[in-house]
């Protein structure tokens, strides 16, 4: 077995296991304001590809005619469908959004669910993707797929924490700034999330 994809799948959440729903993990300070009403269950996709240089994750940058998150950095994912569980809701996304074939998908573990603000319940799929992978992204949702050194986005030194004031409320949110991109919001906290499953007690249990 690849070293890299052993030492993963002892940190994360097994496959077989439904992903835990006692240690949602937020991008800002504020706990008591989830949306009300049950989280819709939603997955992504933490893609990794071994490059000669190392681990690095796929990434997109949101088309700029959506009405909601324009141009932000973002993991390939979505809403699960009826009866889908969030590897294949991550998988058909991935798909769909970049245009990459399952096939060539390695899917390794779950990281620990994001509840976001607006009412969702994430659950990242951490998997492994071929390099020989050939990604083209939906014009109507993608503007851009790129990589971000893996080693960059689990060193807790680029993890930033930063204020701005949104829809007139300040927030708290973490920031991983790269090559001139602007990693925040709900995919930076999701990927701390992982670096503390990987790197911290959670990854232990």
């Amino acid at each position: 077995m690849n070293p890299t994809r052993k030492w993963l799948a002892q940190r994360l959440i097994p496959l077989g296991a439904p992903p835990p729903e006692a240690r949602p993990t937020r991008g800002d300070e504020v706990q008591d304001d989830f949306a009300e009403g049950a989280a819709a269950p939603a997955a992504v996709l933490i893609g990794l590809v071994e490059r000669p240089a190392g681990l690095s994750v796929l990434l997109t940058r949101r088309a700029d005619s959506l009405k909601r998150h324009t141009g932000q950095i973002a993991l390939p994912g979505g809403r699960c469908d009826a009866g889908e569980g969030p590897a294949q809701t991550a998988l058909r996304e991935a798909h769909e959004e970049i245009g990459l074939d399952p096939e060539l998908v390695d899917p390794v573990g779950f990281s620990d669910p994001y509840h976001t603000r607006t009412g969702f319940w994430v659950t990242p799929l951490v998997a492994r993707v071929s390099p020989a992978a050939v990604l083209t992204p939906a014009p109507d949702e993608v503007a851009e797929i790129f990589e971000t050194p893996f080693a960059f986005l689990m060193d807790p030194a680029n993890h930033q924490r930063r204020s701005a004031v949104l829809a007139g409320e300040r927030r708290q949110f973490y920031a991983m700034d790269h090559d001139g991109r602007l990693i925040w919001g709900v995919t930076a906290a999701i990927l701390k999330a992982l670096y503390d499953r990987l790197h911290g007690d959670a990854g232990l249990g």
